[in-house]
């Protein structure tokens, strides 16, 4: 075909869709103009929106508002991209959002969105019932006759030729069977008025073909499995964002002070801190401050809080915790001068003057376990005397020190400290502590002035850095949430919410206990993991490893692969992962406990053509390629399927005659063991190899 037929089909093609779209627009004003109960303005509005029901949406409208005697809502408007509560204005003056209030005519208009808000909560907790996030309920307020296009709060302010565009922009949220259901839903909730013909028109005018239902479709557990079901076939960034139906209450809940969601891995705290951070941003003005340990975490969270809500996102600010507080003390004209290799030089040196020859080696020779003693214990609890160290309880740390031993601990951090301060140089817990000290005589407060603070994996942070952000918010309502379990602490260590000046108090500590992520056979063989590993919480309460959960999910598989050699056990791993199919691939994970196991993964699948995405530079977007990262950067995500080759190199059971401190190096190493398993939904793939040969 010549280039210039080309042309001439393609500008055929377009003349044909405009000819269609001038059609379908003369026939929703023809629509609109029957009802005859509707203002003009409402008959314009509604025209817009018709055109939404020839893809998928359902327009209610002039519904009653349920719980007022005569007070209405304008339209209903449920899609793909979500429910949209409508409220329609026919103004002569032109509206302006000013300094957060709405104006038309040098007159306040704020008992507008008043209402409007009102009346969106009432559409968010009958949609609940369904297990739809509140994230999906939207405001919106149009104006006939007008252009603009504004946020006040949560509300989105569109003229009448703004709102198609701006709703068919929406990301894809509901299934075509999820909108029926949800809109059938709100009809019964918001009724109609009686003897009104506009809804009876409209019915009318929406009403085409009907495909045959399955039955029991459209009650609320047939909603939810429905739900369920199109998540789990979606692409696992999408899968990650699923809320449960049983999840939505404790998004939407009001808090008097410092709350916190626990539970067991695949419980969806993650999700439930996402869809609250959007929640609160929807309903405040402020800034939403969404922080966690590990560095790639907060790419990833904000990728999926984009993709929930984009119209709030740019007031989430998602940050690792020492990246955060080295941009604060940067702000405030604080010097700050991190390199990890010269502190690292620092305690080597250290270690060969005051610790090599101490009392110290006769309970570990290792520099390591001293050094997590340092940095977990006397930094990361912000103790700056040895009388305080002599009586500190030492969280999650086995090894029994008598007072001759805290002594020579002390001695090696006084001398650690005295090489640190003499190269200049500051280590990651310094950061904390002087952003602790700078955030407690701050007294101009306003550019870091947070509506709230949501932190994730929390259990892996030092005392000094959760004492930090309480610090940020202290104890405001739907203040600070602190989203964690002990269970999958992956750093040495702890602390107790008390020593950090943390009170929660009734309702405002939940626990989560049904599992959404994996099966009875993939759970089951990572609790035998750590079924022996009794743990204590940051609540101070002393829990099993074995715990009770319920199971929502029962079709994944544990698939265990032994080989010879570790050539052997390799190929079988290409094997496993050149039969996926690219879709397959980018839902999958090898992830690995040590640097040196990533370093050699990488170079295999390398080799074999099998294209890799290193978690490190993950951001939460569908990539194609197999993650690859430690068990370590694995926490807070999932896979479809996980992939952890030489497994049981890692420490599976105790074994007789370890010292105390190698029996907590194995606890530590079986926790990781654990987070890694439990990322798995649908295959976990555990590789090992039966000789003794070196790989």
């Amino acid at each position: 075909m010549t280039a210039g037929g080309s042309a001439s089909r393609r500008a055929q093609e377009a003349r044909r869709q405009e000819r269609l779209l001038r059609d379908q627009w003369q026939a929703a004003r023809q629509q609109a103009r029957q009802w005859e109960a509707a203002s003009e303005g409402e008959q314009q509005v509604a025209a817009q929106l018709l055109l939404l029901t020839e893809r998928g949406w359902r327009l209610l409208t002039d519904r009653r508002w349920p719980g007022t005697r005569s007070a209405n809502v304008d339209m209903l408007l449920v899609g793909p991209g979500g429910v949209f509560v409508v409220d329609v204005k026919n103004w002569r003056a032109n509206p302006e959002v000013i300094d957060g209030s709405l104006w038309a005519g040098g007159e306040l208009r704020d008992d507008h969105p008043r209402k409007l808000s009102a009346v969106t909560k009432t559409a968010e907790v009958a949609v609940a019932a369904l297990g739809l996030s509140p994230v999906a309920v939207r405001p919106l307020m149009v104006f006939a006759g007008k252009c603009i296009d504004a946020a006040m709060g949560r509300i989105r302010l569109l003229g009448e030729r703004e709102v198609g565009p701006f709703l068919l922009a929406e990301r894809h949220r509901l299934q075509a069977a999820s909108v029926r259901a949800i809109a059938d839903h709100l009809e019964r909730v918001f009724p109609e008025y009686e003897g009104s013909s506009v809804t009876e028109q409209l019915r009318e005018a929406q009403a085409g073909p009907q495909e045959s239902e399955p039955a029991g479709l459209f009650d609320i557990d047939g909603m939810r499995e429905a739900a369920l079901e199109a998540a789990m076939r979606a692409p696992i960034e999408q899968w990650m964002t699923f809320l449960h139906p049983d999840q939505v209450a404790l998004v939407r809940r009001n808090w008097s002070g410092p709350a916190r969601i626990s539970g067991p891995a695949g419980t969806g705290k993650t999700v439930v801190g996402l869809h609250r951070a959007s929640y609160l941003a929807q309903r405040t003005t402020g800034r939403i401050l969404y922080v966690t340990f590990a560095s790639n975490l907060p790419r990833v969270q904000g990728t999926f809080l984009q993709s929930m809500s984009p119209a709030v996102a740019d007031r989430v600010e998602f940050r690792s915790l020492h990246s955060w507080a080295q941009q604060y003390l940067q702000d405030r004209g604080v010097p700050v001068n991190l390199r990890g290799d010269k502190a690292v030089t620092a305690f080597s040196r250290a270690w060969t003057h005051a610790g090599r020859d101490s009392p110290l080696t006769e309970l570990d020779p290792s520099s390591r376990y001293w050094k997590d003693e340092i940095d977990y214990v006397i930094k990361g609890r912000g103790i700056t005397s040895f009388a305080e160290y002599a009586l500190v309880p030492r969280r999650r740390r086995r090894v029994s020190l008598r007072r001759p031993h805290r002594q020579a601990v002390w001695e090696l951090y006084e001398a650690y400290e005295s090489l640190r301060r003499e190269r200049g140089v500051h280590d990651f817990n310094d950061v904390l502590t002087l952003a602790l000290t700078e955030a407690g005589r701050a007294s101009d407060t306003s550019s870091y002035s947070y509506a709230a603070v949501i932190v994730d994996e929390v259990q892996d942070l030092t005392l000094v850095g959760v004492k930090l952000l309480h610090a940020l918010i202290g104890d405001a309502p739907n203040g600070l949430l602190l989203v964690g379990d002990g269970q999958q602490a992956v750093y040495p260590g702890g602390f107790r919410l008390s020593d950090a000046g943390i009170d929660i108090r009734g309702d405002r500590g939940q626990v989560l206990s049904t599992n959404y992520r994996n099966s009875k056979e993939i759970l089951d063989a990572a609790l035998a993991v750590v079924a022996d590993d009794a743990f204590e919480d940051i609540d101070g309460l002393s829990t099993p490893g074995a715990r009770t959960v319920d199971l929502t999910y029962h079709d994944g598989q544990v698939q265990r692969v032994e080989r010879p050699t570790v050539g052997d056990h390799d190929r079988a791993l290409l094997e496993a992962l050149l039969a996926l199919t690219p879709d397959e691939q980018a839902d999958s994970a090898v992830l690995c406990s040590s640097m040196r196991a990533i370093g050699h993964y990488r170079d295999l699948l390398a080799r074999a053509d099998v294209p890799v995405c290193l978690l490190e530079r993950y951001d939460g977007h569908s990539v194609a390629g197999v993650k690859l990262g430690s068990y370590r950067r694995a926490k807070g995500l999932e896979f479809k399927r996980v992939y952890l080759p030489r497994y049981d190199t890692s420490p599976l059971n105790g074994v007789e005659g370890l010292s105390e401190a190698e029996r907590e190096r194995q606890e530590l190493g079986r926790s990781q063991l654990f987070v890694a398993m439990t990322r798995a939904r649908d295959t976990l793939w555990l590789g090992s190899v039966s000789s003794e040969e070196p790989g």
